[in-house]
C-alpha cells in the first residue's frame, strides 16, 4: 500500500491501530498520518518492539483495510 492509499484509508487505519495498540493517545497516531515509516517509529519506541515486529503488524493492519 503506497502514501498515497495509507491516506486515503487514514480513518480505517487508526481504528485498527487503537484496536490493537490501546496505549496509543489519538495525538500519536495522529502525528504519523499517512506516514507509514513515522508510525513504526512511533510504534517502535511506545512499545518497544523490534523494527520487524512492528512492521509485521503494521503489514497485517493495512492488509485487512
Amino acid at each position: 500500500m503506497n502514501r498515497d492509499q495509507i491516506e486515503g484509508k487514514w480513518t480505517e487505519i487508526k481504528g485498527k491501530l487503537r484496536e490493537t495498540y490501546g496505549e496509543l493517545s489519538d495525538d500519536e497516531i495522529e502525528e504519523a498520518k499517512g506516514d507509514r515509516e513515522q508510525l513504526e517509529g512511533k510504534l517502535q519506541q511506545k512499545l518497544g518492539k523490534s523494527k520487524e515486529e512492528v512492521r509485521d503488524t503494521v503489514d497485517r493492519i493495512l492488509a485487512e483495510v
